[in-house]
């Protein structure tokens, strides 16, 4: 079913912006896998690449590249999911993650563990992929864990893309090539008209976004950065 609603968070119309990630590696358990986000404001494809190294570790190992601020909330409540679009990749197989909760950091500087939303998923060229919120399977610290709190959908504190070995089953150089991060609603919640294929801007500093119908002008406007 084509959406109704569609919010750009990466990529698209909002330019990657490799300030906006950082590296969250295994080297912070004394690990040697390392990973880079290589994006600029007139890149159309993010590249997460690296190297997943399994010797260090005794198997184990994972790199990932996470969005900054503490603060950042976006407010997904009014969509079904999250639509990825990958422009190539290596069949690896890759994670996506948010977080609805960030605490503060331990003494010696390290992240509190809190529970990630996860989604696996492999491919070897461009695909779209539509992750609806249900898919979303709850970990923590990569193990699933049930009767867990639901998602909280109005307070999702930050994205993720990760690579993990499974120990053993996958490591080495990887590169995933992203085209956009966007939410998107697939159904009408109302009788309006006008929230017929819309696209949506995100303001990073309410968490609201803003409705405009899609369509050439809107296309436009996009490309034009108006």
């Amino acid at each position: 079913m084509a959406p109704t609603s569609h919010l750009p968070l990466f990529g698209g119309v909002r330019a990657w912006d490799s300030k906006g990630w950082t590296s969250s590696d295994d080297r912070v358990r004394g690990g040697a896998s390392h990973s880079t986000l290589t994006c600029s404001p007139s890149s159309l494809v993010a590249k997460f690449h690296g190297n997943l190294d399994i010797t260090t570790l005794g198997g184990a190992g994972f790199a990932s590249q996470r969005t900054t601020g503490e603060h950042r909330t976006w407010n997904l409540s009014r969509y079904d999911g999250i639509e990825l679009v990958i422009d190539h990749a290596d069949n690896k197989l890759y994670t996506l993650t948010l977080k609805d909760e960030i605490l503060p950091k331990r003494s010696d500087g390290r992240e509190q563990s809190t529970l990630s939303w996860e989604f696996d998923f492999r491919s070897e060229g461009r695909k779209t992929i539509f992750v609806k919120w249900s898919d979303f399977r709850p970990t923590y610290r990569g193990k699933e864990k049930k009767d867990v709190e639901p998602l909280n959908l109005k307070n999702v504190k930050r994205f993720g893309i990760m690579i993990r070995s499974f120990f053993g089953e996958q490591d080495g150089d990887f590169e995933l090539g992203v085209v956009s991060i966007a939410a998107l609603r697939t159904e009408r919640y109302s009788d309006d008209p006008d929230e017929e294929n819309q696209e949506e801007e995100f303001d990073e500093k309410t968490g609201a976004d803003r409705r405009r119908r899609r369509g050439l002008f809107g296309w436009l406007s996009g490309c034009l950065g108006f």
